[in-house]
């Protein structure tokens, strides 16, 4: 993952991508169990990828990134400059409980029965004190290591961290910070997942799309469960999930085939065209394609929900996707709901079964540069709204 206006740029780019979406949102309709229980505008300045709750803790993460000053106008005041930080709230009520600050990064999480938080930031990754909520380390990494996706396997408790750059995973004992290896992926990392036994699941964002399976006693890659070939693949994959008992697992992806060529334009949409975003469910044991069902929109995020039967994908576009399990061989979308713009990633508590999404609000769409280039709503992402950050609460 990147930061969201990074992130959204790339989903963004497609028109075909967004406007095949809207048809399959309209398509899908938006009846369903699942409706926006609370909008926390919560405010602050910065970039945001991964949001994490800590369902022991009762905790609500979110890193935020360093802006600059932004003078006044005649229109607008002016905001200060702000630094990387994790922010924390209260997972119930969504109010603020601190911050960290000077720790930043893509993502955080929580391994709760050692008291200690972890940072994917740069250029080291982060290990904090939950209780008091101040850095007590930064970890080394290899040369062209960028820490982005993050994962506490609370079964072993280790810390599992993912580099786009050198397609691997780095491997961290969550009691004292230390490096216990790294993992060779031979693909680009997004979300993970564990199942608690031994095995830790890896989507991997290339074309054509798949699931690394890693074995984490040895801390190897033992197999790689692809979504086909290079012509009819799914890539851009970016959510993954798990249902545990069943041993299935849910792949959010936001592309079919080959990636077109750099500086193409999209064809014309296509409302009967198959759609390019689409939830890849597949066995955990043996990596066969068990359906593939569309979503909203480009994802960045999924998660389970083992008490419902029910995997959520949210997206860049304003929606989350909820598909219900019927059986381990039967799937179906229940329900499309409209969220916000630019909510793309996801957080679950098991607790409440509650789900989390987040974003800003975004002022008028650019106009393309002079001499022609990317613009509007295709290209350039329109400027955040300073203090409109909000948080999402949704549920039944």
């Amino acid at each position: 993952m990147r930061h969201s206006i990074q992130r959204f740029v790339v989903f963004s780019a497609l028109a075909i991508a967004f406007c095949t979406s809207a048809v399959l949102a309209r398509r899908a309709g938006t009846g369903g169990p699942y409706k926006v229980l609370q909008r926390a505008k919560v405010g602050g300045e910065g970039g945001t990828d991964y949001i994490f709750a800590d369902v022991v803790g009762r905790r609500l993460y979110i890193n935020r990134g360093a802006t600059r000053e932004i003078p006044a106008t005649a229109t607008t005041p002016a905001v200060p400059a702000f630094e990387k930080r994790v922010t924390i709230f209260d997972l119930d009520t969504l109010k603020p409980l601190g911050e960290i600050p000077g720790v930043g990064g893509n993502g955080a999480v929580v391994c709760p029965s050692t008291g200690h938080g972890f940072t994917s930031d740069h250029p080291r990754p982060s290990m904090f004190d939950v209780k008091t909520m101040k850095l007590i380390k930064t970890i080394e990494v290899p040369d062209r290591f960028s820490a982005d996706g993050i994962y506490c396997d609370t079964s072993s408790n280790r810390v599992y961290i993912g580099s786009h750059p050198t397609k691997s995973l780095l491997v961290v004992d969550a009691t004292n910070g230390a490096v216990l290896g790294h993992i060779e992926l031979g693909g680009t990392p997004e979300q993970m997942v564990g199942d608690g036994k031994g095995t830790i699941y890896q989507v991997l964002q290339d074309r054509p799309g798949g699931v690394a399976v890693v074995d984490a006693k040895t801390m190897k890659v033992t197999a790689t469960y692809p979504f086909g070939d290079a012509a009819t693949g799914n890539g851009s994959c970016n959510g993954l999930a798990l249902d545990v008992k069943n041993s299935i697992l849910f792949a959010a992806c936001a592309g079919i085939g080959p990636a077109p060529a750099r500086g193409t334009p999209p064809p014309p949409a296509d409302p009967n065209a198959k759609p390019p975003q689409t939830m890849v469910i597949l066995s955990a044991k043996d990596g066969k394609i068990l359906a593939r069902l569309p979503l909203a929109g480009g994802s960045d995020g999924a998660v389970f929900n083992p008490a419902t039967m029910e995997a959520f994908s949210t997206q860049g576009n304003g929606t989350l996707t909820v598909i219900k399990e019927t059986s381990p061989t039967s799937f179906e979308v229940e329900q499309n709901l409209a969220t916000m713009d630019g909510a793309r990633t996801i957080a679950f508590d098991s607790k409440t079964n509650h789900i989390f999404t987040m974003s800003v609000e975004h002022g008028p769409a650019t106009a393309p540069p002079p001499g022609g280039g990317r613009g509007g709503r295709f290209g350039g992402r329109a400027p955040a709204i300073p203090g409109t950050f909000t948080i999402l609460m949704i549920g039944k």
